[in-house]
């Protein structure tokens, strides 16, 4: 089976432009069992968050890293430092209760931002696994959210 880098050889200049990866990863992502375009990248986590809208009320798909911590997971919403928060942290304080999908793995979940001591802790396992959140925080005046994703047990 070819390697996905090489699949995605021919559209290597799309990658540049965030919206079409944005738009493009989780469809990738999800034909390719959870080797996406990301998926090598510094070999972390990557996984696809699905938000409801909290003005359309529509299901909305985001790539992101995610870090594990247990049975739970963490996604950081950076937006590579911008001064604009990113959509999909929005629609979950406005709607906690989202889905997951890890490689193959579609898991429902119920999310909190981390505050105060857990946030601490949180920020200091992630920037220990991707440095880049530092600079990122340093980019901005806003404080970066910290997200964890805990999955709701069936039944």
């Amino acid at each position: 089976m070819p390697r996905t880098r090489d699949l995605l050889a021919p559209f290597a200049g799309w990658f540049g432009n965030t919206r079409i990866v944005t738009r493009l990863h989780p469809i990738l992502y999800r034909a390719l069992g959870g080797r996406g375009p990301l998926a090598h990248n510094l070999g972390m986590l990557n996984v696809i968050l699905t938000t409801t809208g909290k003005s359309s009320g529509q299901p909305r798909d985001v790539p992101l890293y995610a870090f594990r911590e247990g049975e739970r997971l963490v996604v950081v919403g950076s937006k590579g430092g911008s001064d604009r928060e990113p959509a999909w942290a929005g629609n979950l304080r406005a709607n906690p209760r989202a889905s997951v999908r890890v490689r193959r793995d579609q898991l429902e979940v119920v999310a909190h931002e981390a505050e105060g001591e857990e946030r601490d802790r949180l920020w200091a396992l992630v920037t220990a696994e991707f440095p880049t959140y530092v600079r990122y925080q340093q980019k901005t005046t806003r404080r970066i959210p910290l997200f964890v994703l805990t999955p709701i047990e069936e039944g």
